[in-house]
């Protein structure tokens, strides 16, 4: 082997404190694969927490595999070594199921090459009876398994704490290939596409998913009523990573607002949060190894005990982190306890710049409530600020672009203003970003913008934002939004495309080699009786109800959030 592969796994090894896999000793061998860099995986609360999960068993064995560095993909393609494990060096054919965590859609181009390198073929058609089982889980899993359905034997629907029990337990007995695949279908959670016909319309749109004798007609997503009952946090910590300075904490899952574009806000439905003697626990853990905790959550905000917790963990001494705020909920002693834990930029998401934006994607901000979270931050002498925006949204036009460089022109005179009076001006930093229709909420029958009346809303903000001081905006890569958006809302005949854009074709000319359009998938609106190749899936909330808060967006009309003991969506019952 490389002398230079074995010293970078050892240097990662050597970086991390807290639980390490096992000697293999007969269990179940399980490689646990981020699609991505050690440096993104360490960061990501899922990878960590199943990894956790999984060596947590007496009967079970997990190791890590990651995307390698440039330097090292040279090095295994020189010296013809296979992709190993981090733990142990084993290649991953010794593995008996390899399972992948999957958080975002331009990941899949990353397969072929793990592929090539962990000497697995991409295609479960092409596999031997001796090759390692695929399972595929993370939010991509259960969002739309369909672009990646010729290539996993499996997917988890829902979340590993409450899949993972029975799933191990079944593959554990084991048996044969299709009669175990067959077996596993009826398992709650798990999706396996080989048990499942797919017909097409004339016009490609998907005219059935037909399952096999003995497989559900649909995959119900699991999650986990209790969040007290599994821990989520950094069972491993490295400096080697996006926040290795910190130790995650996960605070809740889902989120009541019910943004309309937002993913994460449908598909983690119910709102779970933790006690707060369940997240002092966990902090204290945090804290013996980092001074910073970092709270994870779609709406960290909203708990409501954020202001005894943070004191909580401002008392052991320790310091506060947050991804970002949510406007209407900030508060000053909120503020005082990031300026307290050394923050110098807070992130602030007003998503839309005029009010008609924000109520299409039921937002529930006006302008006073954003400029208001804006003066807390500033009197509070935060010195930077970051604003995110989306752009494309469905019926936004030119005059929406320039309210929402009107807002921003708000926002810098407050910070001005409060900048004097400190004798520093601080910067404001916008990341705007196109709007992408995701499946499971109200907008997946909306279509995305095209490319050309995206880059002159681009022209135009950008010299809008040029006149500013202190002001500079970033622009996410349009290639790459068009790109998510193929992949999260495409079908199964996507996969046989993932080799084609890893081998460096762009996405027309690939889509043109498969007699594919991208535009079917990506700038298309579809009707309102079309059937999505994700609802193989139940997400729990129903059809019906993303169907109305559709029209209720393009009327403008707003929803307030979802109460306890509330049923309108279908996932409480």
């Amino acid at each position: 082997m490389s002398r230079k592969l074995i010293d970078n796994a050892r240097r990662r090894l050597a970086g991390e404190t807290g639980c390490q896999a096992n000697p293999w000793g007969g269990r179940l061998s399980v490689a646990l694969i981020y699609p991505n860099t050690y440096h993104q995986a360490m960061s990501n609360l899922g990878f960590l927490s199943i990894y956790h999960l999984l060596n947590s068993r007496s009967d079970t064995l997990c190791e890590r595999f990651f995307l390698p560095d440039p330097d090292e993909i040279a090095e295994h393609r020189k010296t013809g070594y296979p992709l190993f494990s981090l733990e142990s060096g084993r290649p991953l054919q010794d593995f008996d199921v390899v399972a992948f965590s999957i958080s975002f859609e331009n990941d899949y181009l990353h397969l072929p090459l793990l592929f090539e390198l962990g000497r697995v073929p991409l295609f479960a058609a092409e596999r031997s009876p001796n090759d390692p089982l695929l399972l595929c889980g993370g939010v991509c899993a259960f969002l739309n398994p369909e672009p990646l359905a010729e290539i996993m034997d499996l997917f988890a629907i829902g979340e590993g704490e409450v899949i993972l029990h029975e799933l191990l337990a079944a593959l554990i007995q084991g048996g044969e290939r299709a009669e175990m695949l067959r077996s596993l279908a009826r398992l709650p959670g798990i999706y396996v596409p080989s048990r499942y016909q797919v017909h097409y319309h004339p016009d490609g749109t998907l005219a059935a998913q037909t399952p096999l004798v003995g497989t559900p007609p649909v995959v119900k997503r699991q999650w986990l009523a209790d969040l007290d009952s599994a821990a989520s946090r950094s069972f491993i910590q490295t400096e080697a990573t996006e926040f290795g300075d910190m130790a995650l904490t996960e605070v809740s899952r889902g989120c009541s607002r019910g943004c309309r574009f937002c993913a994460a806000g449908y598909i983690y439905l119910p709102l779970r949060e933790r006690s707060l003697e369940n997240l002092v626990a966990q902090v204290e853990t945090g804290l013996c190894q980092r001074s910073k905790v970092g709270l994870v959550g779609a709406a960290v905000s909203d708990y409501p005990q954020i202001a005894e917790l943070n004191q909580e963990i401002l008392n052991r001494g320790g310091k506060i982190s947050v991804a970002s705020l949510r406007i209407d909920a900030l508060t000053a002693a909120e503020v005082a306890a990031l300026k307290a834990s050394g923050h110098r930029t807070v992130a602030l998401a007003p998503e839309a710049g005029s009010q008609r934006m924000r109520d299409l994607i039921n937002k529930n901000l006006d302008v006073g409530q954003i400029l208001q979270a804006v003066r807390f931050l500033a009197e509070g002498g935060i010195p930077n600020l970051k604003l995110y925006f989306i752009i494309g949204l469905p019926t936004e036009t030119e005059a929406d672009i320039l309210e929402m460089l009107e807002l921003v022109e708000q926002i810098r005179e407050v910070w001005v203003e409060e900048g004097r009076k400190r004798g520093r001006l601080g910067n404001i930093t916008l990341s705007v970003n196109p709007f992408i229709p995701k499946p499971f909420t109200p907008f997946q029958w909306a279509g995305m913008e095209p490319e050309k009346s995206l880059n002159a809303k681009l022209k135009k903000i950008r010299s809008g934002i040029a006149r500013l001081g202190n002001t500079e905006v970033f622009f996410e890569s349009l290639r790459s939004a068009q790109l998510q958006a193929l992949l999260s809302r495409g079908d199964r005949r996507l996969g046989r495309l993932l080799p084609e854009l890893a081998a460096g074709k762009n996405l027309k000319a690939g889509c043109r080699s498969l007699g594919l359009d991208p535009d079917f998938y990506t700038t298309r609106e579809r009707s309102a009786a079309e059937l999505f190749p994700w609802e193989v899936l139940d997400s729990g909330v129903s059809r019906d109800y993303l169907w109305l808060e559709y029209q209720r967006g393009l009327a403008g009309q707003r929803t307030p959030p979802c109460q306890v003991g509330c049923k309108r969506c279908g996932v409480c019952g």
